[in-house]
C-alpha cells in the first residue's frame, strides 16, 4: 500500500511538473548566448539611484535613416542575477542599471543609439536639464561585435552630468560602474 502512494505521489509531482513547466517556459526564451546573430548591449549596476533611470534604445538604418527599432529588431533583456535567462520585450525597448539587451537584427548596416527624456528623470540631480542622449554606435551585421556597454557619463569631479556613452570596451568597475569622464 505504501509503494502505491509513493508511487502514485511521484507520478503527480512528475505531471505537475511537466504541465506547469511547459507553461513557463513558453512565457521566456530558455537560454542566452552570444551568437553571430546578435549583439548583446549591457548595462551594467551603477548607484541606486542610477540604475532606476531608464535609457531607450532607438535604432536607425545607417543608409537610409529609416527609423528601425521595432521593425528590423527583436529584443529579450536578461538580469545580472540571471543572464542566461531570457525574457522578451512586452513594449519599449529600454535598460536599467543592471540588465542586458540581447538584439536580433536583420542584415545590414545600423546607428544605435539611447535617450532618457527629461521627465522620466527623477532623484537624481545632473548639470544637464534636458534630455540625456549617447553617442552613436555603428553596427554592421557584417563585421559584427558580440558586446557593447552602455555606461552613464560623469564631469571630470566625477559627478553624474546626464547623458548615456556605448563603448566596445568594457568600462572599469569600483564598487559600481566607473562612469565615462566628458569635458566639463
Amino acid at each position: 500500500m505504501y509503494i502505491k502512494k509513493l508511487v502514485l505521489t511521484v507520478l503527480l509531482i512528475g505531471l505537475y511538473s511537466f504541465t506547469f513547466g511547459q507553461n513557463t517556459k513558453s512565457l521566456y526564451k530558455d537560454t542566452l548566448h552570444p551568437d553571430p546573430w546578435s549583439l548583446i548591449i549591457s548595462r551594467p549596476d551603477s548607484t541606486p539611484e542610477m540604475n532606476y533611470i531608464r535609457c531607450y534604445l532607438k535604432v536607425t538604418d545607417a543608409e537610409t535613416g529609416e527609423d528601425v527599432t521595432y521593425s528590423k529588431i527583436k529584443a529579450n533583456y536578461a538580469w545580472v542575477s540571471t543572464p542566461h535567462m531570457g525574457h522578451p520585450y512586452q513594449h519599449t525597448y529600454y535598460l536599467d542599471g543592471g540588465m542586458s539587451m540581447h538584439l536580433l537584427l536583420k542584415p545590414g548596416k545600423y546607428n544605435i543609439s539611447f535617450y532618457t527624456p527629461k521627465e522620466k528623470v527623477f532623484g537624481i540631480k545632473v548639470s544637464n536639464k534636458g534630455d540625456w542622449i549617447s553617442n552613436t554606435f555603428y553596427y554592421d551585421t557584417t563585421n559584427p561585435t558580440n558586446v557593447i556597454w552602455l555606461i552613464p557619463t560623469a564631469n571630470s569631479n566625477g559627478f553624474f552630468n546626464g547623458g548615456w556613452y556605448i563603448t566596445y570596451k568594457a568600462p572599469q568597475y569600483f564598487k559600481y560602474v566607473k562612469p565615462y569622464v566628458t569635458e566639463d
